[in-house]
């Protein structure tokens, strides 16, 4: 019934900057909370940063300070600001959404950081 598309990684270099974007498709329900993970070659997949009506926005210690998640409406769903970025933030970043006991994913997006 719901549908998650992350876009907007790409090739980067050290300092750069990139806006991650989670479209939802399907179903309208509001997805909460929702969060942005991200999984590097030969790790596990790790939580970057949260956000939920019940206690904002969190972040991983990594991210914070550098990174900042959004959610607009349903249809405009939610981003991910990156800024400064750096070699070890290079991964596949995937969209995530919870209503009730269900859990969505995105199929990820690659965000590559050259030094």
């Amino acid at each position: 019934q719901v549908r998650l598309v992350e876009s907007g990684g790409a090739l980067v270099q050290s300092g750069g900057s990139l806006r991650l974007s989670c479209a939802q498709f399907g179903s309208t329900m509001r997805l909460d909370p929702m969060a942005w993970y991200r999984q590097a070659p030969g790790k596990e997949r790790e939580l970057v940063a949260e956000i939920s009506l019940s206690f904002g926005t969190r972040y991983s210690a990594s991210a914070k300070g550098r990174f900042t998640i959004g959610k607009g409406s349903v249809k405009d769903g939610m981003y991910l600001q990156m800024d400064n970025l750096q070699p070890e933030d290079t991964a596949v970043y995937y969209c995530n959404g919870r209503w009730s006991q269900h859990s969505y994913w995105g199929q990820g997006t690659q965000v590559t950081v050259s030094s």
